[in-house]
């Protein structure tokens, strides 16, 4: 028998059920079509976080003040020690790495505008703020060194905190914005960055010059949180290093002793949320992968009913010359077209989901190397689990099945 004989022989064979087949694919399509949107959501995921560290800054360095345990008397107390614009200075002065650098003094307060009030977060940042953090003014314009310099009482504004003070973000420009007795006027709107990588959302913000904040907000000159762009991403751990020792130094910290604070590096926060992302998607595709194997179960069922079934035309068709080989090939041919059909019609499944969930706002992303496995490995069911049944078949003596009623 030729591979155009017994192609022709199985598809016959299998479209003569056409409803069994179907069902006996069932396992198979819910198995590939599983494992292939699992997987397109662990990859929309991944990259839907990716995006969202990527918007906080370019190469951006985050440090932090370090909580260390002091006693006082009989209590012991959790305390941070603040930056200094001295820190940042000599950042500036000495850092080899860094192409921009800013302070972030930070507070919640009541912001009121003509149409709302809101409790929104308040950053006093530097001019460097916005070019650290790739944030970019698309209506009026940011603040500069002169507005630091002079302790100006100017403010940008995110699109969610404009919209909720003024009706329309639009209306915001030139408007006034009161926060406890002082009054800032509203020069900017920040381009839309959407929710960050825990869900908050980075529209929901008030940026005031970092002296007029420490002057007339906060009373503390304490600088809660020092950010740098690196000049290219190839320099992060350098950038990280060179920042530590030029800290430590200004802080005058011992050698040996711990560093009071600590550096957080963009892409060590891609890198642990792609981990996970990577460890979550693993675990579902082998989840959903547990179906292929019931499929495959599924198949071998039927292809040993169809043995029964087909017992008087396997022996004729060895009465008039049929090899053992070729019935072998023939059932077996049957069980991998019936799950290569299954991982067809899985896949097709998969795109219809996955487009269905992108319009509801569903990060998917579908990787075709994934496709290409999903459909060998249901190829591999029907051979794993279709010889049995094959061999089963070509085993039969001649004269049994001939009698066989």
């Amino acid at each position: 028998m030729n591979v155009l004989q017994l192609f022709h022989t199985c598809f016959r064979s299998i479209m003569r059920n056409r409803m069994r087949s179907l069902l006996t694919s069932l396992g198979v399509i819910i198995g590939v079509g599983s494992v292939i949107i699992m997987v397109a959501l662990g990859e929309g995921s991944q990259r839907e976080i990716e995006a969202r560290i990527t918007a906080m800054g370019t190469n951006l360095l985050q440090v932090f003040p370090q909580r260390q345990m002091t006693r006082s008397g009989q209590q012991t107390m959790m305390r941070a020690n603040a930056f200094t614009q001295n820190d940042i200075q000599k950042l500036r002065d000495e850092s080899t790495f860094a192409a921009a650098i800013s302070g972030i003094v930070q507070t919640q307060q009541n912001v009121i505008g003509s149409q709302g009030n809101a409790s929104v977060t308040i950053q006093g940042v530097e001019p460097d703020f916005f070019i650290v953090r790739s944030w970019r003014v698309d209506a009026g314009f940011p603040f500069d060194d002169e507005d630091m310099w002079l302790r100006s009482r100017v403010a940008v504004l995110g699109r969610t905190t404009a919209a909720n003070l003024f009706g329309e973000a639009a209306y915001a420009l030139e408007q006034q914005i009161r926060i406890g007795n002082n009054y800032f006027t509203v020069i900017g709107l920040l381009e839309t960055k959407g929710a960050n990588a825990a869900g908050q959302d980075m529209d929901d913000i008030v940026l005031i010059p970092l002296d007029t904040v420490v002057t007339r907000l906060t009373n503390s000159r304490n600088i809660n949180q020092i950010i740098l762009s690196v000049v290219s991403a190839q320099f992060m751990d350098a950038a990280q290093n060179e920042t530590e020792l030029i800290l430590r130094e200004s802080r005058n910290i011992a050698e040996g002793a711990a560093s009071d604070f600590v550096i957080r590096n963009q892409a060590d926060m891609i890198d642990m949320a792609s981990a996970a992302s990577r460890i979550l998607t693993t675990l579902l595709a082998a989840i959903a992968g547990v179906s292929l194997l019931v499929g495959g179960i599924g198949i071998m069922n039927i292809m040993l009913v169809s043995v029964t079934e087909r017992t008087r035309e396997i022996g004729i068709r060895m009465a008039v010359g049929g090899r053992k080989r070729d019935i072998l090939f023939q059932f077996l041919t049957e069980s991998v077209i019936l799950s290569i059909m299954g991982g067809i019609l899985g896949i097709t499944l998969a795109f219809l989901v996955c487009e269905v969930m992108s319009a509801m706002g569903i990060p998917t992303a579908i990787n075709p190397l994934v496709i290409l496995i999903a459909t060998l490995f249901a190829a591999l069911v029907g051979v794993v689990f279709g010889f049995y049944p094959a061999q089963k078949a070509a085993k039969l003596y001649p004269i049994d099945a001939l009698r066989y009623e």
